[in-house]
């Protein structure tokens, strides 16, 4: 039975690894925010809390001593460090905390990896947001990298000090940079869930308007349970290597509200332009009986609102994951249209269940 840890395995991507992993026979240690402050409900929406093979741990990771003590106590043969903050809005606000902690963490765990435990495997979560996202080009492996916020310089630092790493010292260290993912399991924080949660409470006949930033600004979206698969099939290759994970499509925030209100049952039109857009509800669709009678045709339903937009706003991203199925036999599965439905359905849910 193999041994993995799982840094940030509350999260999003950490929760829904730790299934994929549990159902492959892995006992996995998952660690956890050393106050005790962290949420685990994503853990117990997936059914994991109580896993005779899930081992939770308080670890902090901008601690060398106590990476060096994780490794030396659970001889892992594979690290996934998924832990970060993640917003790249947060980011612009908070630009030391994230950049600081971010590089860290990670060197310590490579460090420890090179003290303690030589052969463990180690997978690094990189984002797109290493890349400038300025033309129509796809964004691989090979392409210039030029973050555009505190944390994609945060993410560039840990891509390049596990390259370095690997090149240096023969750590068996890998990096996914991975385009957007989405889930359920978002945080609201994050555009997309404030998208299907806001339809969801639309639809439920709760009266808001949903505000948004840029709705020009266009995203390569997946599905995480895709992409946490992609991460567990990077560290089974043969070499440590680079992978971009995306699905090698984008669409806009504007055509993600479109398909999220769709899957609530609600159409939209989108009216006017810049800051002053606005989406109203031009019919509901067949097959959504539970739709609120308060709802009406000509409501307005988004807005846009400035105060969303970013400092420097990232443009086009579409990733190119040739590689990944070419090398990895890995693809995304899951289409745009598919994620929103799933999302929405998730958020109508939970408020029926308030």
């Amino acid at each position: 039975m193999k041994t993995a840890v799982i840094t940030g395995v509350a999260g999003q991507d950490g929760a829904y690894l730790a299934r994929l992993l549990l159902d492959k026979g892995y006992q996995v240690h998952g660690t956890l925010r050393p106050d005790g402050s962290t949420d685990l409900w994503r853990l117990d929406s997936l059914g994991l809390r109580n896993h005779p093979h899930l081992h939770l741990l308080q670890h902090d990771l901008c601690s060398l001593a106590d990476s060096l003590a994780l490794m030396d106590r659970l001889q892992p043969q594979e690290v996934y460090h998924l832990a970060a903050q993640s917003s790249v809005a947060k980011s612009f606000e908070e630009p030391h905390a994230t950049v600081n902690g971010i590089q860290q963490a990670t060197l310590n765990l490579l460090e420890a990896i090179r003290q303690v435990t030589p052969t463990t495997r180690f997978f690094e979560a990189g984002t797109s947001e290493i890349f400038s996202h300025k033309d129509s080009a796809m964004y691989n492996e090979l392409t210039a990298l030029h973050p555009r916020s505190p944390y994609g310089l945060a993410k560039l630092s840990t891509y390049w000090t596990t390259v370095n790493y690997r090149e240096s010292f023969n750590v068996f260290g890998s990096v996914g940079i991975l385009f957007n993912h989405e889930s359920p399991l978002r945080d609201q924080r994050f555009v997309t869930r404030k998208i299907t949660s806001a339809a969801a409470c639309i639809a439920k006949g709760q009266e808001l308007v949903l505000e948004l930033g840029n709705l020009e600004v266009r995203r390569d979206w997946g599905f995480a349970a895709d992409y946490v698969e992609g991460m567990w099939r990077i560290l089974q290759a043969k070499q440590a290597d680079t992978f971009v994970l995306a699905t090698q499509n984008s669409q806009s925030v504007r055509d993600f509200v479109r398909l999220a209100f769709a899957s609530a049952g609600i159409g939209l039109a989108f009216q006017g332009c810049g800051e002053q857009e606005i989406a109203v509800v031009t019919d509901f669709l067949e097959g959504f009986p539970d739709l609120s009678s308060n709802l009406h045709t000509g409501q307005i339903v988004v807005r846009v609102n400035p105060g969303f937009y970013r400092p420097l706003e990232a443009g086009l991203a579409v990733g190119d994951a040739s590689k990944a199925k070419l090398q990895l036999g890995w693809q995304a599965t899951t289409k745009l249209q598919q994620l929103c439905q799933i999302m929405v359905e998730a958020d109508m849910a939970r408020l029926s269940r308030k």
